[in-house]
């Protein structure tokens, strides 16, 4: 069963029975998300790039998506969006969600909707700035082309509750479909997850958390560190 829990910001994120987890930090799921993939990702890549390609480990409540939008809307810059999620939340969960209503307007409420209610597997055009193609699948039975993305929002359920995706094998996928230069992005600061991401070939930055988490981790990739 999935629980909407309010957090300390404000904000919803949901409770996972199965995996005894929730999606976001108790902490405030807004500024969380916006702490770690926005600021430490997103922004980190060159804004003259654009489009600006992101693949998304763990769709989730489309919170890191939604966040996004706004973003490439804010400084009209184009973005195309991948992300996997092998079980989608219904839409009993996603229309009350509160993302929307603090975030935006009338108009921001049927752009997260629609975030979650267009096609799987087909990429969708969500505006002039924003394409989203949302993977019903596991990562694991993805294949995914070399230097293909800029930036990776690795938000899986954490290290404990699903140890396959953060294996070395996982990361390696990871650091191919990576440019020379992309970033990967995670909350988890495990230190076998940065050992899996160094043994991947990653430069594996710890930078400071969001409230009530003291480190989060940025991988970059480096095809040459010696320059």
């Amino acid at each position: 069963m999935t629980k909407i829990i309010l957090t300390e910001d404000g904000s919803h994120t949901l409770s996972d029975d199965h995996s005894g987890e929730t999606y976001h930090s108790i902490h405030g799921a807004i500024n969380e998300s916006k702490h770690i993939f926005i600021d430490a990702g997103y922004d980190y890549i060159d804004k003259d790039i654009s489009p600006i390609k992101i693949f998304e480990v763990g769709f989730g409540t489309g919170l890191n998506a939604f966040l996004t939008y706004h973003k490439a809307i804010e400084q009209k810059r184009k973005v195309q969006y991948v992300t996997v999620e092998p079980f989608p939340i219904g839409e009993e969960i996603y229309t009350v969600l509160n993302y929307p209503q603090l975030l935006g307007d009338a108009l921001c409420e049927s752009v997260f909707r629609l975030m979650h209610s267009v096609k799987w597997d087909f990429p969708y055009v969500l505006s002039d700035n924003f394409v989203i193609n949302k993977l019903k699948t596991k990562f694991q039975d993805i294949a995914l082309q070399d230097d293909q993305f800029h930036v990776i929002y690795y938000d899986a359920f954490s290290p404990v509750a699903q140890e396959e995706l953060w294996s070395k094998e996982s990361f390696d996928k990871c650091y191919n479909a990576l440019v020379d230069g992309g970033v990967l992005l995670t909350y988890s600061a495990q230190g076998q997850m940065k050992r899996n991401l160094k043994a991947a070939g990653f430069v594996v930055e710890g930078l400071p958390g969001p409230k009530g988490k003291r480190e989060i981790t940025r991988a970059i990739k480096v095809k040459n560190k010696d320059l």
